[in-house]
């Protein structure tokens, strides 16, 4: 089935409407038309609007609309927001999600799907503790190096590029580790200084780079995997336990049912995408990961040493990793 065959169907069904509603209940993320957020979105709308009939209505609002990602956190804790879907802010939130900032401690859906399995409780108290519920499992994807400079294909490549990051302090680490100059932006600022030069790249799954379309204004696409991105349909703990039970009942089964979706969409992605990237005329290498990974021990060093139960963390990721 094709992407927009799949995105289509998500879409129509997240807009029917049932008439009268008793709730609108907001939805803001900061993906663009065709990201994966967007889908990710979409997909629990629909399953939530069909489960509450006229009880209550899931609206998304894309691209920004309700603000950037650390503007839709301090949202949903005034109850401005119902729902919004972060990824590697949540590092910002608690550095228990730091673990996720790790480069390459994910190695595929499937062992994501084992460590949430096993560890869920660890985040949700973790975004409890903050004031958040995590009530779905989401993704932003593999991330990916562009730029305008050189192709990237071991860390010492990076020297001096200026790079955009999201504003995690983890992510910020392993550019400057790697010898890259990170510069924490905005996902709605990155592609003007891109075209502008304010930056010379950016990293990001494929579904970020060709939705907001990076690829018009980018030379280089460097496979390079290095971190994987949950996203996480949260809420604000003290507001959503304030919505009728039933509510409640059926948002949380739809955080649930919707991964499944989003997997499926989030796998085709990366071929679709790469090859509207490459069509675009960037200029594809795979990276040597090995040659990463070896860089890459620092970090994990530094994590180990400052936050609590690191160690612990990572040691119990990585043992759930496939043939561990």
């Amino acid at each position: 089935m094709k992407i927009s065959t799949l995105l289509a169907g998500v879409a129509l069904a997240a807009g029917i409407s049932t008439g009268a509603h008793a709730l609108e209940l907001k939805f803001g993320h900061v993906g663009e038309p065709g990201s994966l957020f967007q889908a990710s979105a979409e997909a629990f709308a629909s399953c939530s609007n069909a489960a509450l009939g006229d009880k209550a209505e899931v609206v998304v609002f894309g691209s920004s609309q309700l603000g950037n990602d650390k503007e839709l956190l301090q949202k949903l804790k005034l109850g401005q927001v119902d729902f919004a879907l972060p990824s590697s802010i949540m590092s910002s939130v608690d550095d228990t999600f730091g673990v996720f900032e790790m480069p390459y401690i994910i190695k595929d859906r499937d062992h994501m799907t084992r460590v949430w399995a096993e560890m869920e409780p660890t985040f949700q108290a973790a975004a409890q503790k903050n004031g958040y519920r995590i009530i779905g499992l989401m993704e932003n994807g593999f991330r990916h190096i562009t730029n305008n400079v050189r192709p990237i294909n071991k860390p010492e490549d990076l020297a001096g590029i200026k790079l955009r990051t999201p504003k995690g302090a983890w992510r910020v680490k392993m550019f400057q580790l790697y010898g890259a100059n990170p510069t924490p932006m905005a996902f709605s600022e990155v592609f003007t200084a891109l075209q502008t030069g304010v930056i010379d790249g950016q990293e990001n799954p494929y579904a970020q780079i060709a939705s907001a379309k990076f690829q018009e204004v980018q030379k280089y696409l460097s496979i390079t995997g290095h971190v994987y991105t949950p996203g996480y349909v949260l809420v604000s703990d003290k507001h959503f336990g304030n919505l009728p039970e039933d509510v409640q009942a059926a948002l949380l089964q739809c955080g649930e049912e919707s991964r499944a979706k989003v997997y499926e969409i989030a796998a085709q992605f990366e071929t679709d995408l790469l090859k509207v990237i490459k069509d675009a005329g960037v200029e594809v290498n795979e990276a040597d990961k090995d040659a990463f990974i070896a860089a890459s021990k620092p970090i994990y060093d530094e994590f180990a040493a400052t936050v609590e139960g690191g160690p612990v963390l990572v040691e119990k990721i990585s043992g759930l990793a496939a043939g561990s």
